[in-house]
């Protein structure tokens, strides 16, 4: 059976460096995929598929469910790996709901934990706007308005995702206003516990 993590955080909390990097350092054992890098490698195919998704992407909106999920579990299917590290899911409460239904009806993956990267508003949009500045190639997606509108898509439904999980008694907490190596070390401790 397959042990899945989701790793959810605002833009910015560094939840995709933090779970890359646990990957690459257990790349025998733990697969990562990115939803957000998934979908942006599905828009850069220049696929039907991926001119619809770059209709949301590039205006900060949510990809819809169906597309979603499928990624996601070809994505957990296909690897090789028995630990796998999601994150940027779920980012609504009907991807929630949705996922928790399906992951229901199946017995090969195994929901361990949903563990949420916190930062503030402020440190997230330190990070991204300092990230556009630096970068030589600028994600469509970082931009003081489209952080604006993604960390209000975030935080609008995270208090329900956050009692979901809490009442399952899924949801682990990591302070991301720490250094990569200090948060790393957590959720790395963390996801090797808990298989």
């Amino acid at each position: 059976m397959k042990k899945l993590f989701l790793i959810i955080g605002a833009p910015g909390s560094g939840k995709t460096t933090d779970a890359s990097m646990i990957a690459e350092k257990n790349s025998d054992t733990i697969a990562h995929y990115s939803t957000g890098d998934m979908l942006r490698a599905e828009v850069a195919s220049g696929s039907e598929l991926g001119k619809t998704i770059d209709g949301f992407i590039s205006k900060g909106d949510l990809v819809p469910l169906n597309i979603i999920i499928d990624t996601i579990f070809s994505a957990i299917n296909g690897s090789d790996k028995n630990t796998i590290l999601i994150d940027g899911y779920p980012r609504s409460v009907g991807q929630m709901r949705e996922l928790d239904s399906l992951l229901e009806k199946q017995d090969k993956i195994d929901l361990v934990s949903v563990i949420e990267v916190r930062v503030s508003e402020e440190v997230a949009k330190e990070r991204i706007l300092g990230r556009a500045a630096e970068a030589e190639v600028k994600r469509s997606d970082d931009s003081i308005e489209v952080f604006t509108s993604r960390m209000k898509i975030y935080t609008e439904p995270l208090p329900e995702i956050q009692r979901f999980y809490t009442d399952k008694k899924l949801l682990k907490v990591i302070s991301g206003e720490r250094t990569i190596e200090e948060v790393v070390a957590e959720m790395e401790a963390f996801v090797k516990k808990s298989v």
